[in-house]
């Protein structure tokens, strides 16, 4: 266990130095100088606990990260051994290393057998940077470089780089940084708010069709691939229809285009399969993935390739023009490997699939499932989303939902349990470690935080 952490300064001075040095995340700077952040200092299996002394139960996995919950001494003693024996090298000038050959070993192990070969980077942003320049290699590798279009989906995620931005499609990132040539996007399979009157079946297949139609707008021949979440990480954790992917998966087979699944939140457990493409039933081509590869205790992503596409790069496309400086660091392929050992080992994932997972799903639907706020429970293992609804029978949503769902945030911490808000949506994703007392903490903190926003919107 880890020991208490004193912290050396008072909570305003750290404050005060963090407002004068960093510009955070996905927030108003100067609004959140003045309030001044949270400073988190330990952190113990689902547990953190800040400056002040106030412990949270952390249900979202630090960033959809947290595998493995915080303090595993496993983890950080294979990174010290690994810092003592070989603290870098690179897989440049011909070398690489036994740390990342023996992860490779055990990825591939986890992985369906048709996956052959890995690019590693250090974050799933930078995954999916080289995703593109990846795909369109083995379109020119197989002598049809005009192959380069990319088609993503609106209100996608796939990082924050530009390129990464521009494959998502979040348009308040493009405004900031703009887009690159040759992105595409179609509407996301989101049935609760533009569904309308089609079934969820109806509206599965209409939203697959759009990648046929934007195939045939720009033509086929002109299209390298498709990406997507399996299911919308940070656009809600929003679940597609049941009929949604099998329809894509046709459709890029029928056009020869890729396609590349996003599993960067999706990956390592998180609903009970240990990669979500498998939940939802369908075979990418590519796969992005980082977060739960390491648990979060060191940086690290990477790109899976099928060994269609790998066979291709590798005995026809010459030099791949690409590395970096820290791909396959042998400290972060270390804990890696320790972490894979460990959700394998320890039956983390069938654990999930089996018992704690449904386990989640149950209680929500319980604590959830007739309460005047919510108008859906999306979810599976350990990942679920409550929709805030003004009208449950219509499927109307508030106009001011994306306050409210802060404000349900809000209460959560206040209650001491993290979970995020959405659009209109507050969801949850707990390390895959969680007991059933601590699923227990976190729906009842939770109920607690939506009754508290219910009553400000008149629902109690």
């Amino acid at each position: 266990m880890n020991l208490p952490f004193e912290p050396k300064r008072q909570t305003q001075d750290y404050q005060k130095s963090d407002a004068a040095h960093h510009i955070h995340a996905f927030v108003d700077q100067k609004a959140l100088n003045a309030e001044g952040p949270r400073v988190m200092v330990r952190g113990e299996g689902l547990y953190l606990w800040d400056s002040e002394g106030k412990r949270y139960l952390d249900g979202m996995s630090g960033l959809w990260c947290t595998q493995l919950g915080y303090g595993r001494k496993d983890l950080t003693a294979a990174a010290a051994a690994q810092m003592d024996q070989l603290a870098y090298y690179n897989m440049f000038f011909h070398t690489t290393h036994p740390a990342v050959i023996e992860l490779s070993e055990l990825l591939f192990s986890l992985l369906p057998g048709h996956y052959s070969h890995v690019i590693y980077t250090n974050s799933g942003s930078e995954a999916n940077e080289v995703l593109i320049r990846t795909v369109r290699r083995y379109w020119q590798v197989l002598g049809k470089p005009q192959k380069k279009i990319m088609i993503g989906r609106w209100n996608g995620y796939h990082g924050s780089t530009l390129a990464a931005s521009a494959l998502g499609g979040m348009k308040f990132m493009h405004e900031m940084g703009g887009l690159i040539p040759d992105v595409a996007h179609i509407d996301e399979p989101y049935w609760y708010a533009q569904g309308g009157e089609l079934t969820p079946a109806e509206f599965g297949r209409r939203c697959a069709l759009q990648l046929e139609e934007k195939i045939l707008e720009l033509g086929a021949e002109n299209v390298a691939g498709f990406i997507a979440e399996p299911f919308q990480g940070a656009g809600g954790m929003i679940f597609p229809p049941e009929s949604y992917w099998p329809e894509i998966q046709r459709i890029c087979r029928q056009y020869d285009v890729l396609l590349c699944a996003d599993e960067v939140i999706g990956g390592f457990g998180r609903t009970g399969e240990w990669f979500a493409h498998q939940y939802f039933g369908f075979e990418p081509d590519t796969l992005s993935i980082a977060k739960g590869l390491t648990s979060g205790y060191l940086p690290m992503g990477g790109l899976v390739l099928s060994k269609r596409m790998a066979e291709a790069l590798v005995e026809r496309g010459g030099v791949f023009a690409h590395g970096l400086t820290y791909s396959g660091h042998p400290v972060a392929a270390a804990v890696a490997l320790a972490n894979l050992k460990a959700l394998r080992d320890e039956g983390i994932v069938r654990q999930v699939k089996e018992d704690t997972g449904p386990y989640l799903q149950k209680i929500l639907h319980e604590a959830f499932g007739n309460h005047p706020l919510i108008g859906e429970i999306q979810g599976t293992g350990m990942l679920a989303a409550l929709q805030f609804a003004e009208d449950k029978g219509t499927r109307k949503r508030f106009a001011n939902e994306n306050d409210l769902a802060w404000q349900c945030r809000t209460f959560g911490f206040e209650q001491g349990v993290i979970i995020r808000s959405t659009l209109g949506r507050m969801i949850m994703a707990p390390a895959l470690v969680a007991s059933r007392a601590e699923l227990d903490e976190l729906v009842d903190k939770t109920r607690i935080a939506v009754d508290h926003t219910a009553r400000i919107a008149g629902k109690l």
